[in-house]
């Protein structure tokens, strides 16, 4: 047998009025759990789902008690006992244990185990027989459906009790009838002598029979079947809080066991559509609440989306006018660019020409001192006419006029001469300012050439760059239009949803109505939140059919070895 170690002496005291409920297959894995079982295991619901049940058993149990559970289980009937068990961290806690059998299609499919809290009287009793029992100390006591009983002259007595009714009843009915045969038999010899105290005897025990089997009836019929219809009227009007006292184990108490079972389940599932109930109309408020908040913020997004979308708008039409601006102003820099190439151009041509008329200039200069130069020679000359001239007398009168003259010239040629060479000299000064301002002119031009150029680069990244922002502007100007038709429809998805939860916490609160009808044990503190804990894909516990016993043939009887029970 599984023996779960460490154990500690810390008890754990399980909650009133809450039952740990717990579903297993054929083999007894773990298929389904109820929150409860969680908080009183101290195991995770990953560490339970799919493990074996004797993950919680304590090693203080005896086997004795879990083989009886797979033999009474085996026989398709409920099992009802003491159970100490461990958790996680080495504590145990002690619960009544309800296991009955899942019948689904007429076939055992799993077994479902209700656990409540026990008396103090009920676990002192458990625990001090439990432990004669392991320690071998326990005479004449065994486990029977999940009860300690008695063996020996006492567990015949049990056993007579436990025999089927119509059973008992043929064999009293038989006594009678033998003693009906013997009355007649002693009336047919009294003929012959034989005594009338013999006849009065046997009359005497044919009463006394028929009044012992009158009280057994009224034991084993009349009264459990009273505390049967009780309990079944109780269960009927919604009243879960009776107790089914079972004190056999006979047909009667068969019935009144599986009443019993019907109770306590009922209990769990009540009280787990209860918890569940709770759990969901709280979280169905909390969503409402969520989803008229998100429904608030969504509008005012949405409000924003419209307002940004209607600004994107404009600053879309902005940035392609800017665009539009750019184009005429890099057309209008090129044109300028063009012009100013053009005005360099006669810059440069101007500057020629000025070099050219400097050139000139000098050319003339060089002209006006050959001029100077034939004027001082002829007034050399007209000296030397003069003098000679003069050597000559009157003879050479006429010639020192004609020399006069022509010194006269000479000297007027070299008047002239000197003016026009001073007007050169300004003029070549002029030139030549004029040629260092057309070259500065000139370097300007080029510079402004230069600028112009730059400018017409700038501006044409400015019109790319601005052709490039109004496209990615559209763009973020249709996800805006595209994130506020999204938004509308999260805000009518919003809408549907907060209806969605309205309504289902008005019928949260229409079932907890329609659950209210069961009246149970009333539970200390807050519910938890409920959580169905499911195995296979998340497929809840199924649903407890009534059970008959006989309904059940031998091929569907569980199957399995001695040993089944160590999983449990």
């Amino acid at each position: 047998m599984r023996k779960n170690l460490p154990v500690s002496n810390f008890e754990y005291e399980m909650a009133d009025g809450k039952p740990i409920v717990s579903k297993t297959d054929l083999k007894g894995k773990i298929t389904y759990i109820n929150p409860y079982f969680v908080e009183v295991s101290g195991f995770t619901e990953e560490e339970l789902i799919g493990a074996p049940h004797n993950l919680v058993r304590h090693p203080d149990m005896p086997p004795e008690a879990f083989a009886d559970l797979w033999q009474t289980l085996k026989a398709g009937l409920p099992w009802t006992g003491m159970v100490k068990n461990r958790r996680k961290n080495g504590d145990y806690y002690w619960v009544v244990a309800n296991v009955t059998p899942v019948i689904e299609n007429g076939r055992v499919t799993g077994y479902m185990s209700v656990r409540s809290k026990p008396s103090r009287a009920q676990i002192a009793e458990a625990d001090r027989t439990y432990r004669d029992i392991v320690s071998g100390n326990a005479k004449r006591l065994a486990v029977k459906q999940g009860q300690i009983v008695r063996t020996g002259l006492a567990g015949m007595a049990r056993e007579w009790r436990e025999l089927a009714i119509q059973t008992r009843f043929n064999v009293g009915l038989t006594l009678i009838a033998t003693l009906i045969a013997a009355m007649g038999g002693i009336g047919f010899f009294s003929q012959s002598g034989i005594s009338a105290t013999w006849f009065a005897g046997l009359a005497t025990a044919g009463i006394a029979v028929a009044l012992v089997l009158g009280l057994a009836l009224r034991a084993t019929v009349t009264v459990p079947l009273r505390q049967a219809t009780t309990a079944a009227r109780a269960l009927a009007g919604g009243d879960l809080t009776g107790a089914v006292n079972v004190s056999s184990g006979d047909d009667m108490g068969q019935l009144l066991r599986a009443l019993q079972q019907i109770n306590v389940n009922m209990m769990a599932i009540i009280g787990d559509v209860r918890a569940n109930v709770d759990a969901m109309g709280a979280a169905t408020r909390d969503i409402a609440e969520g989803n008229l908040n998100l429904s608030s913020r969504t509008e005012a997004q949405a409000s924003s989306l419209e307002e940004t979308a209607s600004s994107m708008e404009e600053f879309s039409s902005t940035v392609r006018q800017n665009a539009e601006n750019a184009r005429l102003a890099s057309e209008l820099v090129a044109t300028t660019s063009q012009i100013a190439t053009k005005g360099g151009l006669s810059v440069t041509e101007v500057r020629t020409t000025m070099g050219d008329i400097s050139t000139s200039a000098n050319k003339i200069v060089d002209i006006i001192a050959l001029i100077d130069g034939i004027a001082f020679q002829t007034n050399i000359l007209a000296l030397n006419a003069a003098v000679e001239a003069a050597r000559a007398g009157e003879q050479g009168r006429g010639f020192a006029v004609v020399a006069t003259e022509v010194r006269s010239l000479a000297q007027r040629s070299a008047a002239a001469a000197k003016e026009i060479k001073d007007l050169i000299h300004d003029s070549v000064s002029k030139v030549e300012l004029g040629n260092r301002l057309v070259s500065n002119a000139g370097q300007t031009m080029s510079e402004i050439i230069q600028s112009v150029q730059r400018v017409a680069e700038i501006i044409n990244e400015i019109a790319t760059a601005s052709h490039e922002q109004s496209d990615g502007i559209e763009q973020v100007n249709q996800a805006v239009t595209d994130m506020d038709a999204g938004t509308q429809q999260n805000a009518a998805l919003v809408e549907q949803a907060a209806a969605a939860a309205a309504s289902l916490d008005e019928q949260a609160v229409q079932l907890s109505r329609a659950v209210s009808v069961f009246h149970v044990q009333h539970q200390k503190g807050t519910a938890a939140r409920a959580k169905v804990v499911a195995f296979a894909g998340g497929k809840r516990a199924a649903s407890i059919h009534a059970f008959n016993p006989k309904a059940l043939t031998s091929s569907q009887s569980v199957r399995g070895n001695n040993g089944e029970w160590e999983s449990f």
